[in-house]
């Protein structure tokens, strides 16, 4: 397998990574490297953005939401430097407007997290005429629920009112949800 790996990959095996999730960022780094890749990791937009200027990659696994921004920013750049290169988005918040967003500016797929190394190999090295396989474990309606509510939530800097009144929800009912842990 890593044979084939390798030859899909191509000439030029440059990885750039940027995750602010330093545990992920090292394991994905080390399980991307098994594979053929010659990683090169950033922490946050503008480290990302360091990498992609001097050095642009022809592949990139971009984190959505980073400490000191957005990951989309970081994926324009790369755009503009090395148009042909293939780019993952990667989010917990999985949402299809920032899914149509990435794709817009140039993202090849977009996966939620927690991705594994095999999803993003797969992701990075399809063929743009070939749809990728369907996940193993999608989430249930409840969860992608769940974390919708948890995205407006957090988008609305944990106001409960602002975010009932946005989700068109009562507050208790919201408050409710918010309390209890996350479906499968």
């Amino acid at each position: 397998m890593a044979e084939r790996d390798l030859r899909e990959i191509g000439e030029d095996k440059s990885l750039l990574i940027v995750d602010d999730d330093e545990p992920f960022l090292r394991r994905l780094a080390r399980a991307m490297e098994k594979r053929g890749f010659e990683v090169e990791c950033a922490g946050s937009v503008a480290a990302g953005k360091a990498v992609a200027t001097a050095r642009p990659p022809a592949y990139a696994v971009i984190d959505l939401r980073l400490e000191d921004g957005n990951g989309l920013d970081v994926v324009e750049l790369l755009r503009e430097k090395r148009p042909e290169s293939r780019v993952v988005v990667l989010t917990g918040y999985g949402a299809i407007a920032t899914a149509v967003a990435a794709v817009k500016i140039g993202a090849t797929d977009y996966l939620s997290k927690p991705a594994d190394a095999n999803e993003v190999t797969n992701a990075l090295l399809a063929r743009e005429d070939e749809l990728p396989p369907p996940p193993d474990n999608p989430m249930s309606a409840d969860r992608v629920r769940w974390e919708h509510i948890q995205r407006v939530y957090e988008l609305c800097d944990r106001n409960v009112s602002e975010t009932a009144r946005r989700l068109n929800m009562h507050r208790r009912t919201l408050q409710r949800i918010l309390a209890k842990r996350s479906p499968k």
